[in-house]
């Protein structure tokens, strides 16, 4: 019986490490997974904070939270079963999916560009001003925008792993949906709170605190306006890429094959500062063929809308 008893728990100990030997795999597949849908996260945390832009102090976390859980459930209640059946049994579809995603992050960050230089931007009000309605209108159209971004970031995060089995896929996945929530909200609650600290050091009777406070508050906007601006550089930069790797996948490989011999002639050519320099050769190609494909998009969307006008303002003096 001690002998049976003592193989028993020889047993558990081997089935403990195994799984602890699992649990460690997952977490460093999930954390790879992560890595490889960075871009979007750095866009994901760049895009948001212009939904917070007007709301009052006291509302802008409790407004942070409302959209961390909308992301939440765009990960796990609506992307994630529908990626997991589809790379069980429609694997093939991933690739067109994820391309048609990076067209409209193109779409995304041409349009903020042809806004910016026509300026037929978009005029919010700010949704202090326009109370709780105004404020849920914001939070759905923040989590709207995040639906999108998630899926980019799943569905990337799925391609790291899609030779795991189906349980531990899905493990990896829920894991990376609360890792790149907890970090793309944590910045932004960083971020839209950081004006408010700076106001709070400045009534600090320290002059260290008072001068490092005054220029916190002094650089938010301008951290602000960069975020905006690294938000577009971002969607060019991730949807031109998703482009270019779907491309290559889809059998038309010569695209990808110019860029990739444009890093090896840059990393070649440029000794010590080879690899950076290869990377920022394909990030600049990515973001071109980002504008290019957002542009063809935009002015597609512009002709319509003007066809379409014309077709409203014909069928009007018609009628009258």
């Amino acid at each position: 019986m001690p002998g049976g008893l003592a193989a028993l728990l020889d047993d558990i100990a081997a089935l403990a490490r195994l799984a602890a030997a699992s649990i460690d795999d997952v977490g460093a597949a999930a954390g790879r997974a992560s890595a490889k849908a960075a871009g979007v996260i750095v866009d994901d945390a760049a895009v948001t904070p212009r939904y917070l832009q007007g709301f009052a102090a006291e509302r802008e976390l409790p407004v942070v939270r409302k959209i961390a859980i909308g992301s939440i459930r765009n990960k796990l209640l609506i992307i994630l079963p529908v990626i997991l059946l589809m790379s069980q049994f429609l694997p093939w579809l991933l690739t067109p999916i994820l391309m048609i995603g990076g067209a409209y992050l193109c779409y995304e960050g041409a349009e903020k560009i042809w806004e910016k230089v026509s300026g037929h931007g978009h005029h919010d009000v700010p949704a202090a001003m326009s109370g709780p309605d105004q404020e849920n209108t914001m939070v759905r159209g923040a989590i709207r925008t995040d639906l999108i971004l998630s899926a980019e970031i799943m569905v990337i995060s799925l391609n790291e792993v899609a030779e795991e089995a189906f349980w531990s896929r899905a493990l990896i996945l829920v894991l990376v949906a609360f890792l790149i929530t907890a970090i793309v909200y944590g910045a932004v609650a960083l971020i839209v709170k950081m004006d408010d600290i700076g106001l709070r050091l400045t009534e600090r009777p320290s002059a260290f605190s008072k001068r490092f406070g005054t220029m916190l508050v002094r650089a938010m906007p301008k951290v602000l306006a960069f975020l905006s601006t690294l938000g577009i550089v971002a969607m060019l930069w991730v949807g031109g890429h998703i482009i270019l790797i779907g491309l290559d996948e889809l059998g038309w490989s010569w695209p990808y094959d110019v860029v990739h011999h444009a890093e090896e002639v840059v990393h070649d050519a440029t000794g010590a500062l080879g690899g950076l320099l290869a990377w920022v050769t394909n990030t600049l190609a990515s973001a071109v063929l980002g504008l290019l494909v957002g542009a063809v998009v935009v002015a597609a969307i512009v002709l319509f809308r003007r066809l379409r006008r014309r077709r409203s303002g014909a069928a009007a003096e018609h009628t009258a």
